[in-house]
């Protein structure tokens, strides 16, 4: 599989040379030509990320499965996402936990990641519109948060939403000068970060 492939090119960066069974089957398991738009399902599984309109984009399978590793999701976890789209990552995250709850600011692509996520039978994964940066207080807190747009800074509110001993996994930076970053609360509230790889993502839309 392309995603095993590249881990082992990606090892110095990632410290590791392949991602957890778990997520490969998981991985395996969506459907992912339900997720992007219908004039690019033959393009579904290749290792690309694909427009989905709005300037916004489908990551591409290795990132997203490198995420989702790296935010060792548990059965028992309730996760956060950030950056709905058309709900490709949430039906990922929706595979390894109990609840998934998604927010996305930009109205169209709530409503269409709703749309796709239903279809596809992802009951479990609860949507909003809204301001990612804020999170969703009324579920907070979290054991697992996932931006999937990169702010410049870590938001305060987010970090603030994260139980005590869980984990975030996003991009952090501005356009052309992003890292991978991997966010660790312990139980007594301190934090600890740690950077990856460099990548590219959208840049997070707030409305502030």
């Amino acid at each position: 599989m392309i995603i095993a492939v590249h881990a082992k090119l990606c090892v110095n960066e990632i410290g590791k040379d392949r991602l957890s069974s778990r997520i490969m089957e998981a991985m395996a398991s969506v459907p992912r030509h339900r997720f992007v738009p219908v004039e690019l399902q033959e393009l579904a599984y290749e290792d690309l990320p694909l427009p989905i309109g709005f300037g916004k984009t489908i990551s591409q399978p290795f990132i997203v499965a490198l995420m989702t590793d790296l935010l060792a999701v548990e059965e028992h976890d309730k996760v956060l996402e950030i950056g709905t789209g058309f709900g490709y990552q949430a039906a990922v995250l929706a595979e390894l936990a109990m609840g998934v709850y998604s927010v996305e600011i930009i109205a169209e692509l709530a409503t269409e990641g709703e749309l796709r996520l239903r279809g596809a039978g992802y009951d479990k994964v609860r949507l909003r519109i809204g301001d990612g940066s804020r999170g969703w207080s009324e579920h907070a807190p979290f054991d697992k948060i996932m931006m999937t747009a990169a702010p410049e800074h870590i938001p305060e509110r987010l970090l603030e939403q994260l139980r005590p001993g869980g984990r975030m996994v996003l991009p952090v930076g501005v356009e052309d000068e992003q890292k991978l970053i991997v966010v660790e609360k312990d139980n007594h509230n301190q934090v600890r970060t740690r950077e990856l790889m460099a990548v590219r993502f959208s840049q997070l839309i707030t409305s502030h």
